[in-house]
């Protein structure tokens, strides 16, 4: 990957823009976040670097991880996260990477820790269809019912759905696009909603999806028993 940091979300609000067009917009507070490890291909055989995030107390960490510190000359951070990053060979501990790493445009993934819901049954947990209200269904309407065979297997396999802890899981939402970076305000605006609750941490890396820009008439069939297709005048319109 070619950049990367540490942040936490703040919460959601929305922005207007050039047009007077509303976005909907995540703001992040990202970074600064320093270099507080350097893996290299003599010591580790790959090359990567450790980023420290948010000052704490020394006497807040364990023992390990105050040493870990010391040893690199950095102040004492909440959390460390490694990023292999194609210019890691070229970074040092002690430096800073800041919010300005990424730019207005840039298209990036956004990795997080999902809201927590506890423990659910079927039905809000995975979509699943309570039973019938009439016949005698007793007190099993929004149960899971029968789940597998007597005789033959005997067993239920991996991957059934059922009830279970909901949420609190770590998620990765893909090609999100940067609206607004200030530096002086460690502070990204991200177009869209992004995973975990407010003051939840997030890593936002440039994005692994090749990003292709739409071209004028993209969205015109060429299937005449298309409305667009048959109207490409009026679909390109609508369109713009």
């Amino acid at each position: 990957m070619k950049k990367a940091i540490i942040g936490k979300k703040v919460g959601m609000t929305q922005i207007f823009d050039e047009s007077g067009k509303v976005i909907p917009v995540t703001v992040v507070e990202a970074g600064p976040c320093v270099v507080t490890q350097k893996k290299t291909n003599e010591t580790d055989g790959y090359t990567a670097v450790q980023l420290g995030f948010e000052d704490i107390k020394e006497s807040k960490l364990t023992k390990p991880e105050a040493g870990h510190l010391k040893k690199a000359g950095v102040e004492a951070k909440k959390y460390l996260k490694e990023f292999k990053l194609e210019n890691a060979a070229e970074m040092n501990v002690g430096d800073v990477v800041k919010a300005d790493t990424f730019a207005a445009g840039d298209w990036i993934d956004v990795t997080g820790i999902s809201k927590g819901h506890g423990y659910q049954g079927v039905i809000k947990r995975h979509g699943a269809h309570r039973t019938d209200m009439t016949h005698g269904g007793g007190p099993v309407h929004r149960h899971a019912g029968s789940m597998g065979a007597s005789s033959h297997q005997s067993r239920i396999f991996p991957g059934k759905i059922g009830a279970g802890q909901m949420g609190n899981e770590q998620v990765t939402i893909e090609n999100l696009e940067v609206v607004k970076v200030d530096a002086e305000l460690n502070m990204i605006v991200i177009k869209g909603a992004i995973p975990g609750p407010k003051g939840g941490l997030v890593y936002i890396r440039n994005t692994v999806k090749t990003h292709k820009v739409k071209q004028a008439g993209a969205d015109i069939s060429k299937n005449p028993q298309k409305a667009s297709g048959r109207n490409p005048q009026k679909a390109s319109a609508r369109n713009g």
